[in-house]
């Protein structure tokens, strides 16, 4: 049966499950239930919409990926990343905030978000992802944090400021500095100290949970309304309801759809792979596009936001023991417990608290160690990281995501249109040939014989390229022989052949002959189809180098023995 087409045979975790992984399933579910939940409404709020859909996001969506998806341990509700877009386009096409308008827009860009991601599972683009690169990644999500944080400094102060770019929202926030509530900011700071000390010190206790409870119960036995802390307030109670998609609005959000697709997807293949263990099913990419584009657009109907697998909340099912996508099941069945009986309870959670939980987790999302790596070991890369911060943070989100992925594709463009030519030397007593280098002066050399090696592909963009870095290398050293090796060289194009050819018939008219070393059996094949099969013949083309000296061994002797 085509792995391709789930919806045929059972999910294979519950094909192959075992009875002794269901107490570490249940227990994983229920745990990971006490992070999620507060999360997801958390960034619900992020997103401008009502908390409730944070909790329909962390229901509907997990119970198709655990159908469809192919990691046993992945949870999928929504994350920072995805929240924080999902505000950018809603409050284009919503800037009054209208709830109806918002829902209806929401699930708009739910479906988008879905059909774009199923579309994408039909032309087999999976490798789109790959388009970004980890060190724009580290700069993208270091932008989102910030930008989430600024985001929310407002709501963790109690003051109310208008929806900007962040450096508006910044400026507008320190002009309403002189508006500050003393009590909601001592709530949301009370939180953020409650956080920290338990990350520090109970890392095993659902912090999250903990928080939200005791900053509810605060609210209600203290009355914090008639204070100045604004609450959540009413949330429907009961299981989702029907939500339909304002079609009107396709135009103005499927640029939008399009990035956060590919960041879902994105997110969502990360954070599989990252936690599979080395015994279950590695993730497949392609069929992964299929089970998070079904769960965008299962759950667009059903009030959720646009969604995906997320890593702290994976990293906290696998933790607590989950062993295939039941857990994720249970924890889908603890947030239909919340929303069937607990939402009178929520009501009384103040926003201060939630935007506290939001600016702790975005926060993480900013990693200077990661940025200093990156310089430690390839200041370009570094340089690239920043840009995509900075597109992220001047540009805004969206266009932050382009930016990332110009830079990815201009990164990958300048690596493979500038690849490295080595003169090559033999260690002493073997048969390893290496690139020169002053930390190895004892390599031997052959006069006459200048042995090159070129690496990756080469074709019609980087072709003249290699031609302009071998050219010279060939006046300096003045050789009777010029053996490029080819084994690094994955494939040849029409270009890269005539660009060979030309190398070779200028060489000949000066007496030095090119050979072609080590090619690999396609491109061998490729060369043998061409007129440069021709000009080299069979003593220009060598099984490897150590063959290649040992024939111009012979050449040199040939040329210094007398003859009768």
């Amino acid at each position: 049966m085509p792995a391709d087409r789930p919806w045929c045979h059972l999910p294979d975790w519950l094909a192959s499950y075992r009875r002794d992984w269901l107490r570490a399933d249940i227990v994983a579910g229920l745990t990971t239930s006490a992070v999620i939940i507060p999360k997801a409404m958390a960034y619900a709020m992020m997103a401008g919409l009502p908390v409730e859909v944070g909790l329909y996001t962390a229901l509907v969506p997990m119970v198709i990926y655990a159908v469809l998806g192919t990691s046993r341990v992945l949870s999928v509700s929504t994350t920072t990343t995805i929240a924080i877009l999902t505000a950018t386009q809603l409050g284009q096409v919503v800037p009054n905030g209208d709830r109806t308008a918002l829902l209806s827009a929401a699930a708009t860009l739910t479906l988008l978000v879905g059909a774009a991601l199923v579309l994408a599972w039909v032309l087999r683009l999976g490798f789109v992802a790959s388009f970004i690169s980890e060190p724009v990644l580290v700069g993208f999500k270091a932008g989102i944090g910030v930008v989430i944080v600024v985001d929310q400094v407002p709501k963790l102060l109690g003051i109310h400021v208008p929806r900007g770019a962040l450096l508006q929202t910044a400026l507008a926030t320190v002009h309403s500095l002189s508006r500050i509530s003393l009590p909601t900011l001592g709530v949301g700071t009370a939180v953020i100290l409650l956080l920290l000390v338990m990350r520090r010190f109970t890392p095993t206790i659902p912090g999250p949970l903990l928080a939200v409870g005791a900053a509810t119960i605060g609210a209600y036995f203290f009355n914090l309304r008639n204070h100045g802390v604004e609450l959540v307030g009413h949330i429907p109670r009961g299981v989702p309801s029907w939500v339909r998609p304002d079609l009107a609005l396709i135009t103005a959000l499927w640029p939008g759809a399009l990035g956060i697709a590919l960041m879902s997807f994105t997110e969502t293949v990360a954070a599989g792979r990252a936690f599979a263990r080395r015994e279950d099913p590695t993730p497949r990419a392609h069929r992964e596009l299929l089970a998070t584009g079904l769960a965008n657009l299962g759950s667009a109907f059903l009030g959720a936001m646009p969604g995906g697998g997320g890593t702290t909340q994976t990293a906290v099912n696998l933790n607590a023991g989950a062993r295939t996508q039941l857990a994720e099941l249970v924890t889908a069945g603890m947030t239909l417990v919340t929303t069937l009986f607990l939402a009178p309870v929520i009501s009384f959670l103040p926003q201060s608290a939630l935007a506290a939980l939001v600016i702790i987790y975005s926060i993480g999302l900013i990693k200077p160690l990661e940025f200093y790596d990156i310089l430690s070991i390839r200041r370009t890369e570094f340089s690239w990281a920043l840009v995509a911060f900075a597109g992220v943070v001047f540009a805004g989100t969206l266009k932050g995501i382009v930016v990332a992925i110009i830079v990815s594709l201009v990164t990958l463009a300048y690596q493979v249109a500038d690849p490295p030519v080595y003169v090559l030397r033999r260690k002493p007593g073997t048969n390893v040939f290496r690139p020169e280098s002053p930390e190895h002066p004892e390599d031997e050399s052959f006069p006459g014989l200048l042995m090159l090696r070129p690496e990756g592909p080469i074709f019609f963009f980087n072709a003249a390229q290699i031609a302009h870095k071998i050219e010279p290398l060939v006046r300096a050293a003045e050789p009777r022989v010029v053996a490029v090796d080819a084994s690094g060289v994955l494939d040849l194009e029409y270009s890269a052949l005539k660009m060979f050819a030309q190398v070779a018939r200028r060489q000949s008219q000066h007496n030095v002959e090119l050979w072609l070393i080590g090619m690999n059996p396609r491109v061998l094949a490729i060369v043998q189809r061409s007129p440069l099969a021709q000009m080299l013949q069979n003593r220009g083309m060598h099984f490897n180098l150590e063959i290649a000296v040992a024939r111009y061994a012979d050449m040199q002797l040939d040329a210094t023995t007398p003859r009768d």
